[in-house]
């Protein structure tokens, strides 16, 4: 059955089968193992109300302490092998999950890593830090509390490589790159048939929305594969109008990686990011989430990330007890994971 979508007012978007035929034609680097489990939580759904609730486990993803940003490291890692690249270079705050996870990759790939962070070096090794470093990454630091101080940094010491002779492959802070929101598109075709294979059916996608590229693809996914999904994100990094405008961008370049019509993959419509859970600032654990955490910890087992899924967590259940789900029959929260971030302090967290 075709579900593509199709109106007079818009391009018709290909064929799902189209869509997953380029998306298995791109060079990827296997990392995860796949598909991430799929958990009903039933404990868990009883406390806080509202519709069926289920866990995608991207935490178990089995590669580098898992985390969906291994998704997108599959088709970034590729991208720098083709290209010849000796160096991966990304950066982000030192909790990060993302340069973590590219730590790890850059060691399977036989590349060396640098990681920039912003601020200054907090003088222990904790958490995602800890990680980084172990699977083998250079770890430098801006000095500079901004976070855009890395972007900068990123830039300069990419160019100081290619002058020392290496070469580098410089990779977005966070992973919000066109090739990484593909990753995640594949997980929407990935729950899609999870739900056809006895899994639910579900109304509502949660997650968390922090660099943007993975709202980004859950979004691209459900609208080229004509899913009837609705998803909800809860900023946990910027307000919610300038996370939009980075969706609907990096929405956009993935689907030109696709060689799709840039009207068929327009997902502006689609875009629901809320705002209220992001409490004293990025990083910075909140009360709202670190009772989250404690909820899903103590009902079901889960580990959530302090800064990240803990708070859109919270924002759920805020919503659920508002009546803003009572339409939706089954909810899938999308477990990005980042559980290393736990064995940091809080002073660690709030870097990163």
């Amino acid at each position: 059955m075709n579900l593509a979508r199709t109106s007079a007012a818009a391009p018709a978007v290909p064929d799902p089968a189209a869509i997953l035929a380029r998306l298995d034609g791109l060079p990827r680097f296997p990392l995860a193992i796949l598909p991430s489990p799929l958990h009903a939580v039933p404990r868990l759904a009883a406390a806080v109300g509202g519709p069926e609730l289920w866990f995608k486990r991207d935490d178990l993803l089995g590669f580098g302490s898992g985390g969906n940003k291994v998704r997108g490291l599959e088709f970034l890692v590729a991208a720098a092998r083709r290209a010849g690249a000796d160096t991966l270079v990304t950066g982000a705050g030192p909790q990060s999950n993302h340069v973590r996870a590219t730590a790890a990759a850059a060691a399977v790939a036989g590349m060396a890593m640098v990681a920039v962070y912003w601020g200054r070096d907090p003088g222990t090794d904790e958490g995602n830090l800890r990680l980084a470093r172990l699977f083998g990454a250079e770890a430098r630091f801006t000095g500079d509390p901004d976070r855009a101080s890395v972007d900068r940094a990123i830039e300069t010491l990419a160019s100081e490589l290619r002058d020392a002779g290496a070469r580098p492959y410089v990779i977005p802070r966070g992973g919000a790159a066109p090739l990484g929101v593909l990753g995640h598109v594949l997980a929407v075709a990935e729950l899609a048939e999870q739900a056809a294979t006895g899994g639910p059916r579900p109304d509502l996608i949660v997650l968390a929305v922090g660099s943007g590229g993975t709202l980004a693809g859950w979004l691209l996914g459900i609208r080229l594969l004509g899913l009837p999904w609705r998803v909800v994100g809860y900023t946990v990094s910027r307000p919610a109008e300038e996370a939009r405008a980075r969706v609907s961008a990096l929405a956009a370049a993935a689907g030109a990686e696709l060689d799709v019509d840039p009207g068929a993959t327009s997902i502006d419509d689609t875009i629901d990011i809320r705002d209220g859970v992001i409490g004293d600032g990025y990083g910075i654990p909140s009360p709202a989430g670190r009772a989250a955490l404690e909820l899903v910890a103590r009902r079901e087992g889960i580990l959530l990330d302090p800064t990240y899924t803990a708070k859109a967590f919270a924002g759920y259940a805020r919503d659920v007890a508002g009546g803003r789900f009572d339409d939706d029959g089954s909810a899938v929260f999308i477990h990005t994971g980042g559980e290393p971030a736990l064995f940091a302090s809080d002073d660690g967290a709030r870097r990163g």
